[in-house]
């Protein structure tokens, strides 16, 4: 009976022990098994499904924060100006001016892409009742100025800002559209990049009336940072967007010219001597692609790409939308907003323009199941891993209860002696 009474207590401790170390282990291994199961599957879901209506208006959303976000930085240029209308017309004052003026931005450098903090403007200058430029910084530095009552004399040979500006009423202010010279294809590939402005202009007033204009040229890149650095499906920014994907995000000024796309020579500008490079027609498209000059106004895609056109009529219209078209074969999604901004000679409803987040749905798709596939791997690896682990800590765990059992046990003998394990007369009712 001694024997039966050690027996069942090393029974009840093995099933303590399993109860209490064993089966929660195998447990909680099973939950994360069943975690890393069901999170390959939602990705998987998630993947496939990204661009339902949902998600389609969660891009419509984002282009028209991105409108807003546009003309809102378009306003705060048009308040620089016109600070800029009461500073003292010198080089000094106009040098501190600048330094002020600065923001970060994405660029590549000698160390790689970086981000740097850079000024606004590129020039600046007071510009008299004649048309000669008094004082004029380019760069930071100052330099001689010129007549540009002579629009060949301007930056880029063509440039009319001091006769639109001249002739503005007090507070009223001149923006011009981008501009900037044309990078081709092949100047693109080697990887030159679109370096465009927008002139901001205001009329400067005396005592005798009109005395001057003054002029600020804002870098287009802090403009362009808004759709170049965004991919439509993702709410993280990169440096660059690859258009390869067809994943990207553009802009489009008020006459349908594209003045922010990743492949820059989609982007409209002009040639050497002022004048602008033609954009893309379905009766010069062969011409134009064989020269590496695709620049896109969007307006005169009818004949090559109507649904883009649709797009293009609607956001000058003031609307936001999304829409779903096929071109070449390949099903694409774009949402689009107008930028509302209103103002320095730009008209509602088309505002200074719009943008546009598009999505090839085929190579959206393409990337999803690439990502799904290797996230089923890792999640294969893991629960290899985990199962490894399990196996190895039921062995050590099964170890520690057999020395456990085992050390119980001669705990156990050892409350019995001998003389009393022979004594005849030992009964359980006795313990």
């Amino acid at each position: 009976m001694p024997e039966l009474k050690k027996e069942s207590r090393i029974v009840t401790v093995a099933r303590l022990f399993f109860l209490l170390v064993v089966i929660p282990l195998l447990l909680i291994s099973s939950l994360i098994a069943f975690s890393i199961g069901h999170y390959g599957g939602v990705s998987k879901t998630g993947a496939t499904a990204a661009l339902d209506q949902k998600s389609q208006e969660e891009m419509k959303v984002r282009a028209v924060d991105l409108g807003q976000g546009i003309a809102d930085f378009l306003r705060e240029r048009q308040k620089d100006v016109e600070i800029a209308t009461i500073l003292p017309t010198t080089a000094a004052a106009y040098k501190g001016f600048l330094d002020a003026k600065t923001t970060e931005l994405w660029v590549k450098g000698e160390q790689g892409v970086v981000k740097e903090q850079l000024p606004l403007y590129t020039e600046m200058a007071y510009i008299d009742a004649g048309g000669n430029e008094v004082v004029k910084i380019v760069d930071g530095a100052v330099v001689p100025g010129v007549n540009v009552s002579d629009p060949a004399n301007t930056t880029y040979k063509s440039e009319d800002y001091y006769q639109k500006a001249k002739g503005l009423s007090k507070g009223e202010v001149y923006v011009s559209r981008v501009t900037g010279w044309y990078v081709n294809k092949a100047e693109f590939e080697q990887g030159k990049r679109f370096r465009g402005i927008v002139r901001i202009a205001a009329p400067v007033f005396d005592q005798q009336g009109f005395s001057g204009v003054v002029a600020l040229a804002l870098d287009a890149r802090h403009l362009a940072r808004y759709t170049d650095n965004v991919v439509p499906t993702s709410s993280e920014y990169v440096v660059e967007a690859d258009a390869s994907t067809g994943n990207y995000a553009y802009m489009v000024d008020d006459r349908g010219d594209v003045i922010s796309h990743p492949l820059d020579y989609h982007i409209a500008g002009l040639y050497k001597d002022g004048t602008p490079v033609p954009a893309i027609t379905p009766q010069n498209k062969d011409e134009m692609v064989k020269k590496g000059e695709e620049a896109l106004n969007l307006l005169a895609l009818d004949g090559l790409e109507p649904a883009l056109g649709e797009v293009a009529k609607e956001a000058l219209s003031g609307k936001a939308g999304v829409k779903s078209y096929t071109f070449e074969g390949r099903s694409k999604v774009v949402a689009y907003a107008p930028i509302p901004y209103a103002a320095g000679g730009y008209a509602k409803p088309a505002g200074f323009g719009w943008v546009g987040l598009g999505v090839d749905v085929e190579k959206f798709n393409e990337q999803a199941k690439i990502a799904t596939e290797k996230i089923e791997k890792e999640g294969q690896k893991w629960l290899a891993t985990i199962i490894v682990i399990l196996l190895g800590a039921m062995i050590i765990l099964f170890g520690i209860a057999a020395i456990l059992s085992r050390g119980i046990n001669r705990s156990l003998r050892s409350e019995v002696t001998p003389e009393e394990m022979k004594n005849a007369g030992y009964h359980d009712e006795d313990d």
